[in-house]
């Protein structure tokens, strides 16, 4: 397997277009973002609307009255300025590690293709100010704990929108400096809020969007290591490809289902060890082998279907209110309410947690002698030593902790402001965990990669398909390697492959970021 050659590419966005393909070039290829400039004339509109509003004497929510609980109050014109930047500092209440850099650039990537479909009421120099900061690469600095998922992901998106005013932290390179530095090293001018300008920048969905786009592609990265990890292990057991006949999954109608058994029929076309064992005899394999299609079929599905939705949601205008330049209105409703992310985050991670569990119980068989006919726990001397024994150990470990961690998010509100937000999502939480069970699952599956390279070193001198044979090369330069050895760097080493994405191209067609 040659390693991909890098060049960075440009995403050119009009506003509310944004592709699967894109979030996949933003978080992974570092690709730049260019907006097009068409989009100026919607935003141009609705600042109008709000400057209007702003200039008279009407109360108007998020233009010239306070917040949540406190929106009955009406602030006097001349300290507009002073309501957007005293919500911008009072909300920026996160806490925890910062998100990673990946993740606040598309934060910043989403919140420029919301702002920019003409809706919340910003100036143009905002926009420009959110892609500056991309271009330059100056980071908000973003706590990544503290958002329930409703009314926008205020606390995390009240830090972006912090920095841009030269308060808070930045980082750039690597390191954390203060904003005003950070942006004024890189030319950027500190934004001075008009009315409104706050409110849409600290409301939104953006942050668990982010979050859950960025276990979207992982859980792809995952799902196609898995189904090599799989191939390689229905090679290692001598296990049947019957079970993958294209008619058998036809008749059942589910087109994930299909894909996936054709997927794996075209990674073992070919293999020797395949032929070796046509007519031995053997009736049933278990069903962690025969229902490779069946299962990860689902989760397959499961992901095409979260992909759909959080595409749309990372296309969506989710801040509030709505400006509506057409008819001059400003409407109040609940687009912040992030329900739709925190169902697609749990479908996710019940996804994650079975591409875990099925690898795990296909680890089970391969250092089970009763089944796989190969060595006890895959030791060149059983007794002796004791092979791959406590690596399956390791992955039933991560597959458990994974079932406690795929609970649903979604299901545990709990009420925020005084009562007024007596219903929440938790979807940035329930996104946000999905990396700790991504990288639970891409350890196991590095444990069934390695399990099963081991398994077909003792079917030598037989080869399986050449797509196999350059996998194994990869992951097992020394062949599978005789006697116990080291296991730990070797496991790290592989599940930094599956985390990186480096079987995805083998099955790019599966998945909605790949096509």
């Amino acid at each position: 397997m040659s390693a991909p050659t890098a060049q960075r590419a440009t995403v050119t966005l009009r506003a509310g277009e944004l592709r699967a393909a894109d979030v996949r070039a933003l978080l992974c290829d570092d690709a730049a973002l260019a907006l097009d400039p068409a989009a100026k004339a919607d935003v141009d509109r609705a600042a109008d609307v709000v400057a209007s509003i702003a200039a008279q004497d009407a109360s108007v929510y998020g233009v010239n009255t306070g917040f949540g609980k406190l929106a009955q109050t009406r602030i006097p014109r001349g300290k507009l300025a002073d309501l957007q930047r005293n919500l911008v500092i009072s909300h920026a209440c996160g806490v925890g590690p910062l998100l990673p850099r990946e993740v606040v650039r598309l934060v910043l990537a989403l919140k420029v293709n919301s702002l920019a479909r003409g809706y919340s009421g910003v100036r143009w120099p905002v926009i420009q100010t959110l892609l500056a900061c991309l271009e330059r690469d100056v980071l908000p600095a973003i706590p990544g704990q503290g958002s329930v998922g409703a009314s926008g992901d205020l606390a995390p998106l009240a830090h972006l929108s912090a920095a841009l005013i030269g308060v808070g932290d930045a980082v750039v390179a690597g390191r954390r400096l203060p904003a005003t530095e950070a942006l004024t090293s890189a030319n950027i001018a500190l934004l001075e809020l008009q009315a409104k300008e706050g409110l849409a920048l600290l409301n939104g969905t953006q942050v668990s969007t982010a979050l859950a786009l960025r276990a979207l592609v992982g859980a792809e990265d995952l799902l196609a290591a898995s189904l090599v990890a799989g191939a390689l292990t229905i090679e290692a057991a001598l296990g049947s490809v019957r079970p993958f006949d294209a008619r058998i999954h036809a008749v059942r109608g589910h087109a994930s289902q299909s894909d996936v058994a054709a997927a794996v029929r075209c990674l073992i076309e070919g293999s020797e060890i395949n032929e070796s064992h046509r007519d031995c005899g053997r009736v049933q394999d278990p069903y962690s082998l025969r229902c490779i299609p069946q299962v990860l079929g689902a989760c397959l599905r499961t992901l095409r279907d979260s992909a759909a939705i959080l595409v749309d949601e990372a296309n969506a205008v989710s801040d509030n209110p709505l400006v509506f330049a057409d008819t001059g209105e400003v409407i109040s409703g609940g687009n912040f309410h992030a329900e739709p992310v925190a169902l697609a985050a749990d479908a996710m991670a019940v996804a994650i947690a079975e591409i875990g569990n099925i690898s795990e119980r296909r680890c089970a068989l391969l250092v089970d002698p009763a089944f796989s006919q190969l060595p006890a726990f895959l030791a060149t001397e059983p007794g002796l030593e004791s092979g791959y024994m406590i690596a399956q150990v390791t992955a039933a470990a991560l597959a458990s902790e994974n079932k406690g961690l795929a609970h649903p998010a979604s299901v545990d509100s709990i009420p925020t402001s005084a009562g007024q937000e007596d219903h929440v999502s938790m979807a940035t939480h329930g996104a946000r965990r999905l990396d700790d069970m991504l990288r639970n699952a891409a350890n196991i599956v590095a444990i069934e990669l390695l399990s099963a390279a081991r398994g077909i070193a003792f079917r030598r001198p037989l080869r399986t398909s050449s797509t196999l044979e350059a996998v194994l090369a990869e992951i097992a330069p020394d062949g599978g390697g005789t006697g116990d050895r080291y296991l730990s760097p070797e496991i790290e080493r592989v599940a930094a492959l599956v985390r990186a994405g480096r079987f995805t191209p083998l099955v790019a067609s599966l998945f909605p970021t790949t096509t």
